[in-house]
């Protein structure tokens, strides 16, 4: 197989003249086809026509877990792995960790422009106002053994919202869609502050309107007996920048459930509850779990050489390190790990914070993780960011679900409104038994 943007498959086009075709040669049986390439891609359907008899069903890419397929088209975020860049629609993401709000952020990741002042004002007014919950949700919650998993609830308290709100069934509706916008992304920091309180047998705080988004999540998790929760400015701020940095990341896994789930034309409470599901996973929201619980294990700064040195070994995994995207240092990483030490000066400062400072000098300089091109992800310093502030590790994947929720509902009706998308159906390889005949269950072996 070779490329053959000079030239067509069977030659008949003059040397030299570029041509965006993939030229294949079968030599199961000398034939040769010319595939269209567009975008750097070739369809995969193009390949069916690759057949050793008439009869075969043609021949497919074989890709386990999507390495190196592209399943859509896509204008919300830009990633490119090899140079550590990371963009929402075109935004640098240094840039809006710097100047702009996770509310701004959110609009801008769903319409695809930063608002006018006008459109900030009335997308920040029906977030606020759909901040309440129901308050049989309450009472659902309410249900849950005290020690249940604020993550697990949280994915049960999303797929019952669909119960809530019929209306989010028409999902080809753009105001419907536009509603349910608006209650998700103001309804998951209530779901989350809740199931956080629920679990430590606290009443639960009501959101207060008249803080930031960050800033009334804050107060829904730690008021307590005051009048009137104020924020502290750097937790609120340094709460809203990981907010941003965790608003999307492209087809990852649970956005890739998201349209998955979506393409069946499911209600969007369902499709969400089904992303939140896909990052409970300790590979994709819990990532930040593991590197804490790494760090407590190598306990201290002097153990971090023998630590690394079984990692080269095979014998322990260095958590927080290499993504499958970046082939360079993640951006977030470096914007969480200025972040952090904001927050240690409210905090204190987290004691693991050295030895995670100690793996990255240590696995930067050494050869094994270089030519690996294994470099901080988001997930390295965020666990101790988020411990500074007082919250247990189960909260962890259930602070990432909470901005999350912008890029999944961006992806979703992107996915909805693109003509050539379906329901999601991969084909498999089968190697299985060709046909058997059934034997009695006297006359088996």
């Amino acid at each position: 197989m070779s490329s053959s943007k000079a030239g067509p498959a069977a030659g008949s086009a003059a040397a030299g003249t570029r041509r965006d075709t993939l030229s294949i040669t079968d030599n199961r049986t000398g034939r040769q086809y010319e595939i269209p390439v567009k975008n750097d891609t070739i369809r995969t359907n193009d390949l069916r026509q690759i057949k050793v008899q008439e009869s075969d069903f043609g021949m497919m890419g074989y890709d386990p877990a999507y390495t190196n397929t592209a399943s859509c088209t896509s204008k919300i975020t830009f990633i490119d792995g090899d140079k550590g860049i990371l963009r929402y629609r075109g935004y640098s993401i240094e840039e809006l960790a710097e100047k702009s709000t996770y509310p701004e952020t959110a609009y801008l990741i769903l319409y695809g422009e930063l608002p006018t002042r006008a459109q900030l004002k009335d997308w920040n007014y029906h977030i606020t106002h759909h901040t309440f919950i129901h308050e049989s949700i309450k009472k659902f919650l309410d249900g849950f053994h005290y020690d249940a998993h604020p993550m697990g609830m949280l994915i049960s308290t999303v797929a019952a919202l669909s119960t809530f709100y019929p209306d989010a069934k028409d999902i080809f509706n753009p105001e419907s869609r536009r509603k349910q916008t608006y209650r998700l992304i103001g309804k998951m920091p209530t779901l989350a502050a809740f199931s956080y309180r629920h679990s430590l047998g606290m009443p639960f705080v009501y959101p207060d309107n008249d803080l930031s988004y960050a800033g009334n999540f804050l107060n829904m998790l730690f008021r307590t007996t005051e009048l009137q929760y104020r924020p502290n400015p750097t937790l609120e701020r340094a709460l809203d920048i990981l907010f941003i940095l965790h608003a999307d990341h492209e087809q990852n896994c649970s956005s890739t459930a998201m349209r998955g789930v979506g393409s069946s034309h499911v209600d969007p409470y369902s499709a969400t509850a089904a992303a939140t599901a896909a990052l409970y996973g300790p590979l994709h929201g819990g990532a930040n779990e593991q590197v804490l619980r790494m760090l407590m294990e190598i306990g201290s700064v002097n153990n971090v050489p023998a630590y690394v040195k079984r990692v080269k070994t095979g014998e322990k995994l260095l958590m927080g390190f290499g993504h499958r995207v970046y082939k360079n240092y993640d951006p977030r990483a470096r914007i969480v790990k200025h972040i952090a030490y904001e927050v240690f000066d409210v905090m204190g400062r987290n004691p693991l914070i050295d030895i995670a400072l100690e793996c990255e000098r240590i696995a930067l300089e050494d050869d094994y993780f270089v030519t690996r091109r294994l470099y901080p992800n988001v997930d390295f310093y965020t666990g101790l960011i988020y411990q500074a502030m007082g919250f247990p590790v189960t909260m962890f994947p259930v602070l990432f679900a909470i901005p999350r929720t912008s890029g999944w509902i961006a992806q979703w009706e992107e996915m909805l409104l693109d003509q050539e998308q379906k329901i999601a159906r991969p084909r498999q390889v089968y190697l299985g038994y060709d046909l058997r005949s059934y034997i009695p269950a006297e006359h088996r072996g």
